[in-house]
């Protein structure tokens, strides 16, 4: 696989990003917060399990 190294590429690329509006940026900040607040309590109740399982104290 031949990646072209031309500055033009990267320009164009440049060109068609774009900031996202607030609505967007909320929208994916809360999807994150979501997932980072599911793992975290996935993972705390596991931690909960094994305490409580016979030898799995800490």
């Amino acid at each position: 696989m031949q990646i072209p190294y031309d500055f033009s590429s990267y320009v164009r690329v440049l060109k068609m990003a774009s900031t996202p509006t607030w609505e967007e940026f909320w929208q994916v900040a809360k999807i994150a917060g979501a997932g980072v607040i599911l793992i975290g309590a996935i993972g705390f109740l596991i931690f909960i399990i094994m305490v409580f399982l016979p030898g799995g104290g800490i």
